[in-house]
């Protein structure tokens, strides 16, 4: 299979997780068996076949050797209807703090950078379950001075909260 050929069958992959946006994990994982598995099955074929003939140093056999060693993890999201395809939607929220990495060399201090990054974490974790992050770090500011136990604190986590348990913002001002 030529390199544009692969790179078809990646796209055959992804117009079927198009098609599954607004599926239950359960009709994921079902369509995913159907159609995407056979698309895998291809590929894999093209690169058991190809590691027997391509020097294993080369860029291609580097390339296939790596796609071979990565094979359990790439095909995980099959037997998971949860799960993505890729992680795209973590690089994506990352990507504001990698391209300004080299702004927080001059955090101040090493203390400074770890609470820069704390901060961070919080407000793309807030954005990642449906929080306005201002809301929620004003919510979380709050109520974090009383929480004493470990199950307090995990109450106060992103993921535990919806905005309705969040004090509106005009409450807070």
């Amino acid at each position: 299979m030529p390199p544009s050929r692969c790179s078809a069958y990646i796209g055959q992959l992804y117009a079927v997780e198009k098609r599954l946006r607004e599926a239950t994990p359960a009709e994921r994982q079902t369509v995913r068996l159907q159609h995407s598995r056979p698309i895998l099955d291809a590929i894999k074929t093209w690169l058991d076949a190809t590691v027997t003939r391509t020097p294993p140093k080369g860029l291609l056999g580097k390339a296939v050797h790596y796609a071979l060693g990565q094979w359990p993890i790439l095909t995980t999201f099959l037997e998971d209807g949860r799960l993505e395809i890729d992680n795209n939607t973590a690089e994506n929220a990352i990507r504001p703090f990698v391209i300004g990495r080299k702004n927080w060399l001059f955090a101040g201090s090493p203390k400074g950078a770890e609470t820069s990054a704390l901060l961070y974490s919080l407000i793309e974790t807030a954005k990642a379950n449906a929080l306005e992050p201002w809301a929620y770090l004003n919510h979380l500011f709050e109520y974090l001075p009383a929480a004493k136990t470990p199950e307090a604190i995990a109450a106060l986590l992103p993921h535990n909260l919806t905005m309705d348990d969040i004090k509106p913002l005009g409450a807070i001002l």
